[in-house]
């Protein structure tokens, strides 16, 4: 069984979504570097999200290869930023009343592919 289906398919990751760009929209640090209508945004995470875990492969399908670390260049994203939005993250992960190991498993994720997108001091 992949994660995907552990956690209860696309309604689990669109709420995870939801609960996160909630936090986001009122973040003063963070909420600059989004565009104005979150719509999109929202959407194309979902769509990752669900695919990386074993889901649909739609974001895939529509909008090629993730490329996580070239999508994010064009931000400016230091330690503050990432913080911010790991912050955000493993507040609504926490919110989802997953299993530990599901919780423990995405959470570790997050830590490390957040990380990974620092590109500035």
């Amino acid at each position: 069984m992949t994660v995907y289906q552990a956690v209860g398919g696309t309604p689990f990751f669109e709420a995870l979504i939801e609960r996160f760009y909630d936090r986001v929209a009122t973040d003063v640090l963070l909420r600059p570097l989004y565009p104005e209508d979150l719509t999109d945004s929202r959407d194309h995470m979902v769509k990752f999200l669900q695919q990386y875990w074993g889901g649909p492969t739609t974001y895939s399908e529509e909008r090629g290869h993730p490329r996580l670390r070239m999508r994010h260049a064009p931000f400016v994203i230091t330690n503050a930023e990432a913080t911010a939005w790991l912050g955000h993250m493993v507040a609504a992960v926490e919110a989802g009343d997953l299993p530990e190991e599901l919780e423990n498993q995405m959470i570790d994720y997050f830590t490390m592919s957040t990380t990974h997108m620092i590109n500035a001091m």
